[in-house]
């Protein structure tokens, strides 16, 4: 699973931009750095021998070798990169196709986008490193081996180079989309190595992964002699549930208390992708592991509760996650990329401070698709001072190092020429009696003149305190139990949702 994590290293292009070489040869120092790291589970024994990222940064894949005698590789896939909506819907598992590659004598069928992915990941070529240093980061002597192979032609060269004793093994493997792809690249590969000198033995694990194929494919799959051949998922983790009984997602309370329950735009989202096979049975190969084996759900400390679509994503999100997976293993989590808390100023000026964490030599700043020439940083890497680039607009500002790019926050965002971006970053108390409880309201641009609405209705009663705080007195609503999403506006323009303006009414 920690070999599966890692392939999520460096999988953001740089906002400014960046070339092919430039992001893979980031994603190999990345990967290298935390494959070096004993404290994780590969316990600094393993080494990246090839990889390739496609050119529309869709996929990527990458082979990794044991340092420590065992002869030992794995093929790790990570497939697509994006919110867990999209990942779902471009599977495009209304239309099946034979998975002609395996090489199976009879018709096996797997979804088109599946089968789509697979062959972008199967002829993609390992490239030569950029003539410029990446990052500052010390390349791997391991990864030049093999520029211009694909991927069965990399762990062919690999294993027959490799000694006969003990009998090379490869692990195929991968989290998510990446999961999935894995489970077509093990029967692909395996068809492939048996023309090979010194033949290996393959397993087959894979993590979270939706399905690829209808029985069929299972059946072929389930019929190779692998050493192994496990999916393991989490029991309240949606993706691997695709596309088989995602039905049982769809109730009011597919997590129990204190856990999000579904509402109308929840049922909705979920009827949507329920339809999407078309009706078509999805089989997912191997034996199933399922973590807890009890099902014990265990939600994430303050985790968003509330009835609403933001909630039961953020839960969904949190129990896809890779360091989730990691957790219910009892495995060491992966090191976190650089991270922005928020920057000062947040509009206009020359210079402005980036807060945050992760910060190391190395790192680049970029302000929006413009990178910041310019700055310093703090010796605990926790601080960035930055010559504000020429620019315009509203941008976010982002770091990024060879573990990734810092996410965008809603106070990492700086305005040029002003005024301020307005953000709610909490409310308090978050519930209570219509007409009856004055919230306060942080955040950041507030001005003098904002509104605030509780849901479509606005506030009677606003008094502005600063920039960054308002109080507001919840307005009646037609239902006086919901839970709806605190906007301050000004004129036309209102702030962003996010499940940390949500207020739940309470009764009159």
């Amino acid at each position: 699973m920690t070999l599966s994590a890692l392939a999520a290293t460096a999988a953001t292009p740089r906002p400014s931009g960046e070339t092919l070489a430039q992001q893979t040869w980031r994603v190999i120092g990345g990967i290298s750095q935390q494959l070096r790291d004993t404290a994780l589970a590969t316990q600094g024994a393993w080494q990246v021998a090839w990889l390739a990222l496609s050119p529309d940064n869709a996929n990527m894949a990458y082979i990794a070798r044991t340092t420590d005698g065992s002869n030992q590789f794995a093929v790790v896939s990570r497939g697509t990169i994006g919110n867990i909506t999209d990942i779902l819907e471009d599977l495009d598992v209304g239309t099946v196709v034979p998975f002609t590659a395996s090489g199976s004598p009879t018709a096996v069928a797997v979804s088109k986008g599946a089968m789509t992915a697979f062959t972008e990941v199967a002829t993609m070529v390992s490239i030569p490193p950029p003539t410029a240093a990446v990052l500052g980061v010390t390349l791997p002597e391991s990864a030049f081996a093999y520029q211009g192979t694909t991927l069965a032609q990399a762990l062919a060269n690999l294993v027959q180079a490799a000694p006969s004793t003990p009998k090379p093994t490869v692990y195929v493997t991968g989290h998510s989309l990446g999961g999935c792809i894995a489970t077509m690249l093990a029967p692909y590969l395996y068809t492939q190595a048996q023309s090979w000198k010194n033949a290996p033995q393959f397993a087959v694990e894979t993590f979270a992964a939706p399905t690829a194929g209808l029985q069929s494919f299972a059946t072929y799959v389930n019929a190779l002699p692998w050493l192994s051949n496990t999916h393991h998922f989490n029991a309240w983790d949606v993706v691997p549930r695709a596309w088989n009984d995602l039905k049982e997602v769809n109730q009011d309370k597919w997590y129990p208390s204190p856990g999000p329950a579904g509402n109308a735009e929840v049922h909705g989202l979920f009827d949507v992708l329920n339809g999407l096979p078309k009706g078509r049975l999805y089989v997912q190969p191997g034996v199933q592991q399922q973590w807890p084996q009890d099902g014990q759900y265990s939600p994430p400390d303050q985790a968003p509760t509330n009835s609403t679509l933001a909630d039961f994503m953020y839960q969904v999100d949190y129990q896809h996650a890779n360091n989730t997976y990691l957790k219910l293993l009892q495995a060491q989590c992966i090191p976190a990329g650089p991270i922005v808390t928020d920057v000062v100023p947040n509009a206009d000026g020359t210079m402005l401070v980036i807060n945050g964490s992760g910060f190391a030599p190395g790192i680049v700043v970029d302000f929006g698709p413009i990178p910041c020439p310019k700055y310093t940083m703090n010796p605990a890497g926790t601080q960035i001072a930055a010559n504000v680039p020429a620019g315009v607009g509203i941008v976010d500002v982002r770091v990024t190092n060879v573990l990734g790019t810092s996410p965008v926050v809603p106070l990492g965002q700086f305005a040029y020429g002003g005024p301020a971006p307005m953000v709610v970053t909490g409310i308090s108390p978050n519930s209570g009696p219509a007409k009856k409880t004055t919230v306060t309201i942080t955040g950041s641009g507030f001005p003098k003149d904002a509104g605030v609405n509780f849901k479509d209705r606005a506030s009677t009663s606003v008094t502005w305190v600063s920039d960054t705080q308002l109080t507001a007195t919840a307005p009646l609503q037609v239902d006086d139990s919901q839970t709806v999403d605190i906007t301050v506006t000004i004129g036309d323009i209102a702030t962003p949702t996010s499940p940390a303006d949500e207020f739940t009414y309470t009764g009159l």
